[in-house]
């Protein structure tokens, strides 16, 4: 925590042939200890969680990451223009573990970043999923901790993200990118 930003996690989870079975992840700052194991449900300091209601992009609060360097060059642009433009809003804390819980617990809508590593989503994939949630790729497959991207939400603008983030991939703007001049 070189800056000070008070959002990271220590995360735990076990796979076993492909299958995640358990998951934790814990946010020292809060003090809040997200839980899942594989059919059992997701928990919040013993509490049961469940993913928000939420229906449409419009009302959904999404979160995102980008890379530390080079974010200027990173793909991910594109996608946070349209989300900040059509949703109700974009947050970036800069931990993909947290953001995870935060869908699954219901704080947020939907989560989606690129080349995220294996330690950083397996426990969060199994909490939404636990929690009613949907977890994907941003192509609407399956999703896989080694994957690409991912995409998690609250299952209800699940095919709502999927068919935005298709347009997006094919160069089909909702909200056409602004060019500033000074």
């Amino acid at each position: 925590m070189r800056s000070g930003f008070p959002v990271f996690n220590v995360t735990l989870a076990l796979e076993r042939e492909g299958e995640l079975l358990c998951g934790v992840i814990f946010d020292p700052t809060r003090q809040e200890v997200f839980q899942a194991e594989r059919g059992a449900g997701a928990f919040l300091n013993s509490e049961r969680i469940h993913v928000s209601r939420n229906a449409r992009i419009s009302d959904a609060l999404v979160a995102t990451g980008f890379p530390s360097r080079k974010r200027h060059q990173n793909v991910n642009v594109h996608f946070y223009y349209q989300l900040a433009m059509l949703s109700h809003g974009v947050r970036r804390a800069g931990s993909a573990a947290i953001d995870l819980a935060y869908v699954a617990c219901g704080r947020l809508d939907a989560f989606w970043e690129f080349a995220l590593n294996p330690w950083d989503v397996a426990a969060g994939i199994l909490l939404v999923r636990e929690a009613g949630g949907t977890c994907s790729d941003m192509h609407g497959a399956p999703a896989d901790v080694r994957g690409p991207h991912l995409l998690a939400d609250n299952s209800h603008i699940h095919p709502e993200m999927v068919q935005l983030f298709g347009d997006i991939f094919a160069g089909r703007y909702a909200v056409p990118m602004v060019e500033m001049h000074p």
